[in-house]
């Protein structure tokens, strides 16, 4: 079993999991398929509800998984790109929305609170003291990025060693039993980010792939544009290497949640994917490693034109669309227990034969 602990390098550390992570069997997807057609319901009519329970067969190998146990990591980190400008609101927010995710009054707590999924809020980049605050995960690579429109967000090296947190929740969460993942996120300036790493990735015009993040008005949003490109022109990330895309333009918690996808499907654990900035790390995944994208689910379509962008380039549908822009996990939060309610159609539902209900002749 991998293990986030042994005495090799951050980067080797990625590529020890990457090499980990299994290609999905076809012969459990069948599985799944058959007893789906053997369930009283006409053929396929539970829609995208029988994509779910196929695709978690496969990934558990499991002929009834059980997603009960479900928790949301939320990584929380600073952006120095917000020196230029391109927030609504100061860096010190980051710091203050930490405490109110401990104490329980943020979207993602009411969300979690509502459908029994766990809450760990993780500082991998906070730029400011959280050693007194109880319930935090104190997992910290740096102070927070440079300003990316000067110059690299971080070395390679952290890039690395945020992306090894990741590993290590994922790690923490097979530990704990948990069989469903979610990512969440908090840290101002982090659609900046995100954004440059859709443009990256996507082969996109930056204004194309560009929006308001927390409420900005025009000036503002063209002065962001501004600044994504000439983050880009300053850096010339490297679109073959994820790993350089990410320490010069990318931020740690897109880092971490990036390690966090890659070790969660070496350990065969779906993750479901909030919106932008999640999704900008799950690209990352992807793109280092492919087989990746066969234990993701995207929860939902945020009004961020690059988060549409962005699932393209994975290939993934999301399956919910309500026009939020929020973050945190609170996408994935309100996908999960859809996703669970896969599995309980799967394992609960009477087959024909059990129920003695005809089958259809055509």
């Amino acid at each position: 079993m991998l293990s986030a602990s042994k005495a090799v390098s951050a980067e080797d550390l990625v590529r020890e999991t990457i090499v980990s992570i299994p290609a999905l069997n076809p012969a459990w997807h069948q599985r799944a398929v058959l007893r789906l057609n053997s369930l009283t319901k006409p053929l396929g009519s539970l829609g995208r509800l029988e994509e779910m329970a196929v695709r978690l067969v496969a990934i558990c190998e499991e002929e009834f998984p059980d997603c009960a146990n479900k928790v949301i990591f939320t990584l929380a980190a600073d952006h120095g790109v917000t020196e230029e400008g391109v927030s609504a609101y100061p860096k010190a927010v980051t710091r203050q929305m930490v405490l109110n995710f401990l104490s329980g009054g943020a979207a993602i707590n009411v969300l979690c609170r509502q459908f029994g999924i766990e809450v760990v809020v993780v500082d991998i980049g906070v730029d400011g003291d959280t050693e007194e605050l109880n319930g935090l995960v104190r997992m910290k690579v740096r102070r927070g990025t440079n300003n990316m429109a000067s110059g690299p967000a971080m070395p390679r090296a952290d890039a690395c060693r945020a992306m090894q947190v990741g590993i290590a929740l994922s790690e923490r969460a097979e530990r704990d039993g948990k069989k469903l993942i979610g990512t969440g996120e908090m840290g101002i300036g982090n659609t900046t980010a995100a954004t440059a790493v859709a443009a990256v990735l996507c082969g996109k015009p930056v204004a194309e792939v560009t929006g308001r993040g927390t409420g900005l008005d025009d000036a503002a949003l063209h002065r962001k544009i501004d600044v994504v490109e000439r983050a880009l022109r300053a850096n010339l990330p490297n679109v073959s290497d994820p790993i350089d895309v990410l320490s010069k333009v990318g931020g740690l918690e897109i880092a971490g949640l990036a390690g966090l996808a890659l070790g969660a499907a070496a350990r065969r654990i779906p993750v479901v994917i909030d919106g932008f900035i999640s999704t900008a790390a799950a690209a990352i995944a992807v793109a280092i490693e492919p087989r990746v994208k066969s234990f993701l689910f995207a929860s939902h379509r945020s009004t961020e034109p690059g988060h549409d962008a962005l699932l393209k380039f994975i290939g993934l549908e999301p399956f919910l669309e309500l026009d939020m822009r929020l973050g945190e996990g609170t996408g994935a939060a309100l996908a999960m227990p859809l996703i669970e309610a896969s599995t309980r159609v799967l394992k609960e539902m009477a087959t024909f034969s059990s129920a003695g209900v005809s089958e259809s002749h055509l």
